[in-house]
């Protein structure tokens, strides 16, 4: 059987067929959906391709490697939590920046992931004539998104990645790309490497991080990235602290990191696994304000019922659940897009030929 790298390479060549070269928007926000996009790479390299997605650090990071564009962040759960203003002015400066993109760039196909972020170029590239493929996001299992359900009447394609989600959008198309990896788990030394993520603070796991290392119940090494909120640095000689890291800069932490304890997204999640982590999913609590909903606990409870991770969702047991990880071999998974790969590419392709 071919490995999953062989497999991408494979298909990628048989879709590198010569012709007119589309210009291709990628559309995503931070995270997990951005991810996604970098998984499909097969499709986009063969195209001149640009890249919008928020101005977080993980976006700067990206304009180091590709051209991207970068717009406001906003959501619908920003006036959930109390802040309505805020996301109207984000999202108003965030409608007049993805105008300029769009009109500047004339992309003829937007492949999306959502969310929010990018949906005003989305809807603006479609208005112009551009094919819009929709890729509903990885981290929603159940339930359609926000974005999803405001994107799909304006969408050319649908695609899914959950037969629940099929459910209710029988015209989309469905392609799960959960696979679990086989072979040897690669070494790792004792470091831990937690994660609060691209877009928001999450001070309860930062906390709840920093009182087990105090307290000597978190062996090794610690790097934690703690996002945008104020810490105090422990006077601890093993602990790193980072506000923002590059995803480059991520990958090579993963490498070497035994346990990872993260939020409750799919980028953290898929990426952990996929390195052979012990994976301690910490997801967000919309009750408490620290999300704009409870799709993190979605994701994590999805990946705890495949025996991938363990659940916090109170940091008093952390220590628990981390004695509960190291205490078993820890199972690699990834999420594998080569059905999607070449079901998009003969689609472009359809497309490209009536260019």
């Amino acid at each position: 059987m071919l490995s999953r790298g062989r497999e991408l390479s494979r298909v990628s060549d048989e879709i590198t067929t010569p012709g007119v070269r589309l210009k291709m928007c990628l559309a995503a926000s931070g995270g997990g959906h951005l991810r996604q996009i970098l998984d499909l790479e097969a499709i986009w390299k063969q195209h001149d391709y640009f890249f919008v997605t928020e101005d977080t650090a993980l976006g700067r990071s990206f304009a180091e490697k590709y051209e991207v564009h970068l717009v406001d962040h906003y959501a619908l759960g920003q006036a959930r939590l109390g802040h309505p203003f805020k996301m109207l002015g984000h999202a108003f400066r965030n409608f007049f920046q993805s105008i300029g993109i769009v009109l500047r760039k004339r992309p003829d196909i937007v492949i999306t992931t959502g969310a929010g972020a990018v949906f005003f170029v989305a809807l603006f590239a479609r208005f112009l004539g551009a094919k819009v493929v929709q890729i509903e996001s990885f981290a929603r299992f159940d339930f359609p998104s926000a974005f999803g359900k405001m994107m799909a009447p304006f969408a050319t394609i649908k695609i899914v990645q959950s037969p629940a989600l099929k459910e209710h959008w029988p015209d989309a198309e469905l392609f799960d790309p959960f696979r679990l990896l086989d072979g040897e788990r690669p070494a790792k030394r004792a470091l831990t490497f937690a994660t609060v993520g691209a877009t928001l603070p999450f001070p309860r796991l930062v906390a709840a991080v920093l009182d087990l290392k105090r307290a000597g119940e978190l062996e090794g090494d610690l790097i934690l990235q703690y996002g945008d909120q104020k810490v105090t640095a422990p006077d601890l000689p093993d602990v790193e602290l980072h506000a923002s890291l590059s995803f480059d800069r991520v990958q090579e932490i993963l490498r070497d990191a035994d346990l990872v304890i993260c939020h409750g997204g799919t980028g953290s999640l898929v990426t952990a696994l996929r390195a052979g982590c012990r994976v301690i999913a910490f997801p967000r609590r919309h009750d408490l304000g620290e999300h704009y909903d409870d799709h993190q606990e979605e994701i994590a409870q999805t990946f705890a019922d495949r025996g991938l991770l363990h659940i916090v969702r109170n940091e008093s047991c952390l220590g628990e659940a981390i004695a509960a990880a190291k205490a078993i071999e820890p199972v690699m998974a990834t999420t594998d897009h080569t059905a999607l790969i070449a079901h998009l590419s003969a689609l472009i392709e359809k497309w490209r030929a009536a260019a």
